[in-house]
């Protein structure tokens, strides 16, 4: 066994080792693999990209994920007496939390750039450039394709960029989300979901980027509940299929009201289905518009608040998490604004995506009313999943800036296994009947 695993350990470094060589050879492209600008900024204060932490830091498969930058100290402290100075690279959002709270600040850390993704998957993705393209609201000759358009000539092709970005193929996962009131009173919502893309089933399906099963472990009110979902690539030519199981009625029936501005199960309603990581779902209610670049503070290697010794207490504060235990950096982004289309419905008029330039994931999201008014603010702490080549999420928070009030997810503390990448599924399990035998 230990002969085997020692094996499987110098693959992994092996695979990093050329991954590290072929970034290094394309060091004089003026653009990563995934169409980030590679230089820095001209203050120093964004570094190179020098291809992304490929490789873990002291640590074991299994073991919690360790902060490969244990002795990083913050440069400084954002708060509402000072924000004025940093205005120009704070989102509207951030600006409101640090008007709004007295106790919101964000410390800011040297910029590390370690997004990347595995060879193979830029390979194929890279192989796809100029081909895939967008019909409609959708998009067609995909091919596998993670990054579909790294050089996006528009927002609808940048936020497909954050749709389809790679998550490991499968991931499987138990985490906690909180829904906070503006005492600081919460709720804990247990949760397990188990999310497999196409390319990992024993029988794939024309048209499905993944098949989705998630479930509540708490509270009791909320156990036995049981969700499904088919996400199609084309929402548009083919709507997310989605069922529900419950418990008390001891039958699968459909769910369509799991997409759009449907309000989240668990989150007391303040935040709706489709800000679920980041965004998610169709995107044919609104108009897009790629508004450039810019460079903001948004949160990223926040390993710390994953910490399994912390207690609940030492991480959910009134009006926000422990602002000790974030980690915001400056990074450059795409920001995508989102319009809703004449004849359309959606609870939020018009939303703005900061989108990282290193992962095309979403790293902020501003979502106005129908006044125009900055209603909800969300926070996306991407970390870099280094064992497999992921960067996703740590943990996703929306303020709700009406009433106080706020959700975050994606907590894994009091649980001690690490989540599963690279899962594979059979389709079998992924259908209606499925639903039934869980819930016996």
């Amino acid at each position: 066994m230990e002969r085997r695993a020692s094996v499987a350990m110098f693959g992994r470094v092996l695979v990093c080792c050329l991954w590290l060589a072929g970034a290094a050879a394309a060091s004089t492209s003026a653009l990563t693999p995934v169409g980030a600008e590679r230089a820095g900024n001209a203050e120093g204060s964004i570094p190179a990209w020098d291809g992304g932490l490929a490789a873990p830091p002291a640590w074991a498969p299994g073991m919690p994920y360790r902060d490969p930058f244990p002795d990083d100290k913050p440069l400084y402290v954002i708060t509402g007496a000072n924000a004025d100075k940093y205005r120009e690279r704070l989102s509207p959002g951030l600006q409101a939390l640090l008007a709004k709270y007295p106790d919101f600040r964000m410390r800011v850390y040297p910029t590390r750039r370690t997004a990347t993704y595995p060879m193979e998957v830029i390979e194929r993705s890279q192989a796809q450039v100029g081909k895939v393209a967008l019909a409609g609201s959708g998009v067609v000759n995909l091919g596998g394709s993670t990054i579909p358009f790294p050089n996006p000539k528009n927002g609808l092709e940048a936020i497909w960029n954050h749709l389809l970005r790679y998550l490991g193929g499968g991931v499987e996962r138990s985490f906690d989300a909180f829904s906070v009131r503006h005492n600081g009173d919460y709720l804990r919502i247990g949760f397990h979901d188990l999310r497999v893309y196409d390319t990992n089933f024993d029988a794939p399906m024309p048209n499905r980027l993944f098949s989705y099963i998630g479930y509540f472990t708490s509270p009791p009110d909320f156990v036995g509940t049981i969700y499904l979902v088919h996400e199609p690539i084309d929402q548009v030519a083919e709507s997310r299929k989605a069922w529900i199981y419950n418990a008390g009625q001891r039958r699968v029936r459909r769910a369509p009201d799991l997409a759009y501005d449907n309000v989240q199960n668990g989150s007391d309603g303040l935040a709706v289905v489709d800000q679920y990581d980041g965004y998610n779902g169709a995107p044919d209610r609104y108009d897009w518009t790629l508004l450039g670049k810019k460079e903001i503070y948004v949160a990223y290697n926040g390993y710390a608040i994953g910490d399994k010794k912390l207690a609940i207490e030492q991480i959910i504060h009134k009006s926000s998490v422990n602002p000790e235990l974030m980690r915001y950096e400056l990074h450059r982004v795409w920001v995508v604004e989102a319009r809703l289309k004449p004849g359309m419905s959606h609870v939020y008029a018009r939303r703005v995506f900061y989108l990282d330039e290193d992962s095309w994931s979403v790293l902020l999201s501003d979502a106005y009313d129908s006044r125009g008014i900055l209603w909800r603010t969300g926070i996306h702490g991407l970390v870099q999943y280094y064992d497999v080549g992921v960067p996703w999420y740590r943990l996703e928070i929306w303020h709700d800036l009406s009433n106080g009030a706020y959700v975050v997810t994606g907590l894994d503390n009091r649980y001690p296994k690490a989540w599963r990448f690279g899962v594979k599924g059979r389709m079998s399990d992924f259908q209606p009947d499925a639903l039934r035998r869980m819930g016996r």
